[in-house]
């Protein structure tokens, strides 16, 4: 399981190859324009455009064949990352192994698909002081809870509590974790997981959500050394609160979407991606929302 970001994508084929955008439903609230074109400005690279684009999956297939040589890349959301891969000409191993990618390069190979999510939630989690293996607890079962199951097997983790409100539903993350061959355990969202000493607890739900751990966080029923909470607007969400008032390393959702950014920004253009003037900008908007 690779910790890095993937080497860079061969350049475009066109020099003309300028334009990137995000893809998802909804996608107005997307930070990630803000990021990748203040990385553009950084790089001298003033020809360059990204923009973001309103796309479900059903509608995914006619977007990509529209989608002419000027074109280097494309940044994905939910649910597109898994609705992507039969569309795709190639993929790094890590897109099989989470089934997921995040992130389409065009090139003489055709769409290339790689997945930034992954060493951008390790990136993460070395912030928030997490670099060896964690007794973990990931709220939610969806895309972002694979990547960080594959994140935590990344470190070395070797077995995980998931949280989920209906197991029903924990289908594709359990197969992620049997191709990793990383044992999970699900547990019932919201119910006392009984071990507050757990080292580290991943949320990957929506703001709000989370709520029931941030009181047990206050009350010291549930005490973890550090969180990770994938929420990013409105920040702080009560969750990191209760952590950060408990004394808790918190990392926030600004920092992973930063971090899976700086890794497009690499594969798009070849470049090393310019982290500061992307954190700048990016945090410059969010205090204008």
């Amino acid at each position: 399981m690779p910790a890095r970001t993937p080497d860079p994508a061969p350049s475009p084929d066109s020099p003309a190859a300028r334009r990137a955008a995000v893809l998802g439903a909804p996608i107005g609230h997307s930070l990630s324009p803000v990021l990748h074109n203040a990385a553009y400005a950084a790089l001298g690279l003033s020809g360059w455009k990204y923009e973001a684009i309103e796309c479900d999956a059903p509608g995914l297939p006619a977007v990509l064949d529209s989608l002419d040589a000027d074109w280097a890349g494309l940044s994905l959301t939910m649910p597109l990352k898994r609705a992507v891969l039969p569309l795709l000409d190639r993929a790094e191993p890590l897109v099989t192994q989470v089934g997921g990618a995040n992130t389409v390069i065009f090139g003489a190979g055709g769409r290339a698909g790689f997945n930034t999510d992954v060493p951008g939630m390790i990136t993460t989690l070395a912030e928030a002081g997490v670099t060896q293996p964690p007794d973990a607890l990931v709220l939610g079962a969806g895309a972002t809870a694979c990547a960080a199951l594959a994140a935590l097997h990344g470190i070395g983790t070797r077995q995980a509590a998931v949280a989920v409100r209906d197991p029903a539903t924990a289908g594709p993350l359990l197969a992620v974790a049997e191709r990793l061959g990383l044992a999970v355990r699900l547990v019932p969202f919201g119910a006392d997981p009984g071990e507050p000493g757990r080292q580290l607890l991943i949320s990957t739900v929506p703001s709000g959500a989370a709520d029931t751990y941030a009181e047990r966080i206050a009350s010291g029923t549930l005490a973890p050394r550090a969180v990770v909470d994938v929420v990013y607007h409105p920040w702080p969400t009560r969750l990191a609160a209760a952590a950060r008032q408990a004394g808790v390393a918190v990392a926030g959702g600004f920092e992973l979407l930063l971090h899976q950014a700086t890794g497009q920004v690499r594969l798009m253009t070849g470049q090393d991606a310019p982290a500061e003037a992307m954190r700048a900008a990016g945090l410059a908007a969010l205090a204008q929302r």
